[in-house]
């Protein structure tokens, strides 16, 4: 029997070791090509497209266009200005609105 031409959500989470919300985000940002078939919208990848985005993930790597853990975290702190001061009140909170249905 041939091996199949398309793989489900479910398979790519599985083959990427992802959940399945991951391989839905890469879909959605058009990382990785999908199409979508029948009324329900299911999903369906190719696997030479899921190959493609492989290739292209470890092509990212070697060229350092994956930036790495550390320079992620100071390039965040870098841009950040520092925070105007918060007003406090030293007013009692009003009371939250009560929740539910009234009985009445």
């Amino acid at each position: 029997m041939p091996s199949p031409r398309f793989l489900t959500l479910d398979d790519v989470a599985e083959i990427l070791n992802v959940s399945w919300s991951q391989a839905y985000a890469l879909v959605r940002r058009r990382e990785l090509i999908a199409i979508q078939i029948g009324g329900r919208g299911q999903w369906r990848v190719e696997v030479d497209e899921l190959e493609r985005f492989i290739q292209q993930k470890y092509a990212e790597a070697r060229a350092g266009a994956v930036p790495a853990a550390d320079e992620l975290t100071a390039a965040s702190t870098a841009d950040e200005q520092p925070e105007a001061p918060v007003e406090t009140s030293t007013a009692a909170p009003e009371p939250a609105p009560a929740r539910g249905r009234r009985r009445g």
